[in-house]
């Protein structure tokens, strides 16, 4: 993939998904051999009634072929259901594998890879993926090596028969190689729309009241109606070509099978053949022709689960899972940036330049500077976010990365500026959605947050459900959710960038509260700020300029300098 990094060469998941049904596949080819040969029952019945029962009027000997037929039709059917129904089980297993490293990349892809990437494309293509092997274009792959059987009994039943099938098979052959030449651009075209179709609608989804309040659903509506228009093409172009080749590939095995009948009746006036030969003939060609066309009709499929296929391997391939460092102990004494240099995911330009500050437990830091001065990015990084292109993160003289995500969790409490609430109670939420989380740390973090009053008001309290994005709640009650599960686990490291940004006087006060409460317990602190009022309880300050700490220390002696007037230079004017 284009724009990724390229990194160490990760096990690949996808081949160990596919080992892991491996029995499954085995199993499912065993049926289809046991299928193939069941299919020879319909030819062989016509043979015997052809040259067997009307020359001997035997009404004993076809009712019990008929009844032989009936049963092994019977069976036909019941292995013919099995087998589809484990192809379906198969591409569950498939997505079971995979759904936690799809999900990871989801979750991945924004903070590593190019913005023009969509993160949500490894689950659609994973679910194509899964929709094509549990359908029935794998069974079209699974009968294709049993072709040869079929026409190797056409050429026993006469050598005519068997080259007029060789040859029906060949052209059915470059039918499949034409479909394949149409149908791979425009299917690739077809995912590639509609990845920027869902894009922009989940986008007006989430931004639904911006759109509304500043009138914009008519300009967005042209915008996503010109990429569904073409999606519409581009889906149409690969509709058109596997419909059209599907067609030839009928009409053109219908076309041989009249053939076939055609040229076995000429052998029977010649009598180099019997009747039943005639009619057994066009059933096997018309069987062993049948795995083709059947592949023609879903190759669209076949082509999207192969391109979707080819993606996933690369996106692994470039977005290894993170590995699992040794357990370390959580830090509890010091935070170190050392010569730190950052740029945004897949960019080779720093939007952080050497920047190296140290903090002690029980102390807050509050960074100040001009927007795009690189406060956020600072943020980003300290939350293990971002990692830094040159220099280190240091915790208790660890490198950050040396924890785990999960483990960074556990001590690194984080509140965005975004502030990204989930569908779920406002508990849920405080709790980071940990599985058993205990309902007094809950409360001990709203409190924390000063936000426990505000929760016991609403309509069911800490079980109010708050909609995706925290929809149900105001933007100040927004923010002092997100500040309590920031708090939540007490963590020895807080990075609050713009807490107060939705907040009240009285909300501004909780916010001071709570970086004073966590001073107090020894942690430290790091607030990114606009107002004055956020960093009221700071005793340090970094003053942040294109990218560069231009200042740092105390916060009086900080602000002392920052604030300062600049002397006017001779000469200028007022």
């Amino acid at each position: 993939m284009r724009g990724l990094p390229s990194l160490s060469k990760p096990s690949d998941p996808i081949a160990e998904a596919l080992a892991a049904c491996r029995p499954g596949l085995v199993a499912a080819g065993l049926f289809s051999g046991v299928l193939n040969i069941l299919m020879l029952a319909g030819a062989i019945y016509m043979l015997q009634v052809y040259d067997r029962v009307l020359t001997s009027r035997s009404v004993q000997t076809l009712v019990g072929l008929t009844v032989l037929l009936a049963a092994v039709f019977l069976v036909q059917g019941a292995l013919d259901m099995i087998r589809q129904r484990l192809l379906t089980r198969i591409g569950a297993s498939v997505d079971r594998s995979l759904a936690p490293r799809i999900y990871e990349l989801t979750v991945t892809m924004p903070l590593r890879a190019p913005a023009h990437l969509d993160a949500l494309q490894p689950s659609r293509d994973l679910d194509a993926v899964r929709n094509f092997v549990s359908g029935l274009g794998p069974t079209a792959f699974f009968d294709l090596p049993w072709m040869p059987l079929f026409i190797g009994l056409c050429f026993l039943l006469h050598p005519w028969i068997g080259i007029a099938v060789v040859v029906g098979s060949i052209a059915l052959f470059g039918i499949a190689l034409m479909t394949e030449h149409a149908t791979r651009g425009p299917t690739r075209a077809v995912a590639q729309e509609a990845s920027a179709r869902s894009t922009i609608a989940e986008t007006s989804r989430r931004n639904a009241e911006t759109v509304a309040a500043m009138g914009m659903q008519m300009a967005l509506g042209h915008r996503y109606g010109a990429i569904n228009e073409r999606y519409l093409e581009a889906n149409a172009r690969a509709t058109d070509a596997v419909t059209t080749y599907g067609t030839i590939s009928r009409i053109f095995r219908m076309a041989m099978q009249s053939g076939i009948l055609g040229l076995g009746a000429y052998l029977v006036l010649s009598d180099q053949a019997t009747p039943g030969v005639m009619i057994a003939s066009s059933i096997l060609m018309g069987r062993a022709l049948a795995p083709i066309e059947l592949a023609v009709g879903h190759w669209r499929g076949f082509t999207a689960a192969r391109q979707g296929w080819a993606r996933l391997r690369e996106t692994m391939r470039f977005l290894p899972p993170a590995g699992s460092p040794l357990s370390l102990p959580p830090p509890v004494r010091s935070l170190a940036l050392e010569q730190v240099f950052v740029g945004a995911p897949a960019s080779s330009h720093p939007i952080l330049h050497g920047v190296s500050l140290t903090l002690q437990a029980g102390q807050a830091l509050g960074v100040i500077g001009h927007s795009a001065s690189g406060k956020s990015t600072l943020a980003r990084t300290l939350a293990g976010i971002w990692a830094p292109m040159r220099g280190s993160v240091r915790l208790d003289d660890a490198e950050l990365a040396q924890w785990s995500a999960e483990a960074r969790g556990t001590f690194i409490g984080y509140l965005p500026q975004d502030i990204g609430l989930f569908d779920g109670t406002v508990a849920e939420n405080i709790a980071r959605f940990r599985q058993n989380f205990s309902a007094d740390d809950v409360v001990r973090a709203a409190r924390a947050a000063g936000a426990d009053e505000m929760i016991r008001h609403l309509p069911q309290g800490y079980e109010t459900r708050i909609g995706e994005g925290g929809i149900a709640l105001s933007g100040g009650q927004r923010q002092r959710v997100a500040l309590a599960r920031a708090l939540f686990g007490e963590p020895f490291l807080v990075i609050l960038d713009e807490p107060n940004a939705n907040l009240d006087a009285e909300g501004e006060a909780a916010v001071t509260q709570a970086i004073r409460h966590v001073r107090d317990r020894n942690g430290i602190v790091v607030v990114i700020a606009h107002r004055p009022s956020a960093i009221a309880a700071v005793d340090m300050v970094a003053f942040m300029k294109d990218g560069r700490v231009q200042a740092f220390g105390p916060k009086d002696d900080v602000l002392k300098r920052v604030l300062a007037p600049q002397p006017q230079r001779r000469g200028s004017g007022a």
